[in-house]
């Protein structure tokens, strides 16, 4: 069975603070899914899980019910719980899904003509631009959910707030693998300000085209290179 190293360096988990017990637990799997430290197909167990973050079964246990839910974990008759896997398929579904829900939130931001929508827009830009050079893949990768999580918010659309947790959990491990295929920080950052340029331009056909760009071109750069490393 695969299991998180529990050494304190790189490739560790923390314990888990008393405060807020579920939610950090599942915080610190998805970090370590996001840090390839859990990879696709590792199994996780209630115990291994319990021992490492420092919570109770009954807290583990609802942490991974949660992230089974949301699609990051998979149940497997007979064989427990594992970190979801992502084929080469998927990752264009996820990406070509993604780009269309992309666009019900920019609809929706492009409809307010009071422009708060696009100003909240602005702002979660500006916060992510602080640490797109950060050295921690981590960092970055949360800054970047959480801008595109922004992106959504900013429609006031309840529904694609709703369906937010189900799509970040398919970013994450569509992310995960990229970043063990490329890790090209000033490529990803390229594509981040062409799409924000796009975004504040209000101009919706760039912003389609900006999307496609950063979301299904990048998904399909990433085929060809799995595929090429398949082959080689």
């Amino acid at each position: 069975m695969a299991s998180i190293n529990t050494t304190t360096p790189a490739g560790s988990v923390a314990p888990v603070l008393s405060l807020s017990r579920r939610d950090a637990a599942i915080q610190e799997i998805r970090r370590a899914v996001v840090r390839g430290w859990l990879k696709p197909g590792d199994k996780l167990t209630e115990v291994q899980l319990s021992q490492m973050l420092n919570v109770s079964r009954p807290t583990i246990r609802e942490a991974l019910n949660q992230l089974s839910q949301e699609g990051l974990l998979v149940q497997e008759p007979y064989r427990g719980l594992r970190v979801a896997t992502v084929g080469v398929e998927q990752i264009l579904d996820i990406a070509n899904t993604r780009q269309a829900l992309d666009m019900l939130a920019v609809d929706g931001i492009l409809d307010d003509r009071t422009g708060s929508r696009m100003e909240s827009v602005r702002k979660a830009w500006q916060d992510f631009s602080r640490v797109e050079d950060d050295p921690d893949p981590l960092v970055r990768h949360e800054a970047h959910v959480a801008f595109h999580r922004r992106i959504w918010a900013a429609s006031e659309n309840s529904l694609l707030l709703r369906l937010w947790p189900v799509v970040e959990a398919h970013i994450t491990i569509a992310l995960a693998r990229d970043q063990a295929v490329r890790s090209d920080p000033e490529r990803a950052k390229l594509v981040h300000h062409h799409l924000v340029d796009a975004l504040l331009s209000g101009d919706r056909d760039a912003i389609q085209q900006a999307f496609e760009s950063h979301t299904v071109g990048s998904a399909r750069e990433l085929i060809e290179l799995i595929e090429r490393e398949e082959n080689t």
